[in-house]
């Protein structure tokens, strides 16, 4: 396996090393499906989800970051970060969800289906369905509640309006570019067995990431100068 270029490799294990500091301020990561409402969430932020078995192997020791997101980029957006994340965790008391709602659930239910060989051929069909079509979906959207509800994350808070130009999509876009091994010498490598190997969308195979957009950008180093300055605000009680 070709080695990724140094200072990208230096880029990521920095990237790391400031999650780190990141979960240590926070109090560590959390597994969505203990998630709920009532926890002290900011208003908005970025969120950084971390799967079982996925382990870092050229940048260090520990969780390899397998999804970057965010939420309220469009002017007068309202979503909050829980309500975004709960749209990934899908419904608590009786599992489901709504994989039109979560492109996140929607590239799980793809990896799902074909590596256990399910079969549901309205999914991702359209931006809409009625409830007939919801129903005879309900046993795989139970299915991906349950696999991303296995999964951890941490967030960072970033309180900035809604706008393609936010804090909060740089950060996002320039992790993603910074992480993803799409048309890449390849970095912290998904394990063999990763879920997202047997996704049907080629950015997500191979990138090693649940994210299909900006895996195939350029990064900007400086991003981490500002990610820097945002996790120590958070460590100074922000």
């Amino acid at each position: 396996m070709n080695r990724p270029n140094e200072t990208r490799l230096d880029d990521i294990i920095r990237f790391y090393a400031l999650l780190g500091q990141l979960q240590e301020a926070t109090g560590g990561r959390r597994k969505l499906s203990d998630c709920h409402g009532h926890l002290d969430w900011p208003d908005r932020g970025v969120y950084f989800f971390f799967e079982n078995g996925e382990e870092r192997s050229a940048s260090g020791n520990g969780g390899r970051v397998v999804r970057v997101g965010t939420h309220a980029l469009k002017l007068g957006s309202r979503t909050r970060l829980w309500s975004r994340l709960s749209q990934h965790r899908g419904t608590a008391r009786s599992p489901g969800g709504h994989h039109r709602g979560s492109i996140f659930r929607l590239l799980i239910g793809t990896a799902l289906m074909a590596r256990d060989r399910l079969s549901c051929r309205t999914w991702g069909n359209g931006s809409s369905a009625p409830a007939e079509i919801r129903q005879s979906e309900r046993e795989l959207e139970a299915h991906v509640s349950r696999v991303i509800g296995q999964m951890s994350l941490t967030w960072l808070d970033v309180d900035d309006e809604p706008s393609p130009s936010s804090l909060r999509g740089y950060i996002e876009r320039n992790s993603i570019a910074l992480l993803s091994n799409f048309n890449a010498e390849a970095a912290d490598p998904p394990s063999p067995d990763w879920l997202g190997g047997q996704c049907n969308r080629l950015r997500v195979k191979q990138s090693g990431l649940w994210n299909q957009n900006h895996v195939d950008e350029r990064y900007d180093p400086s991003f981490l100068d500002t990610f820097e300055c945002l996790v120590e605000q958070t460590g100074n009680g922000r």
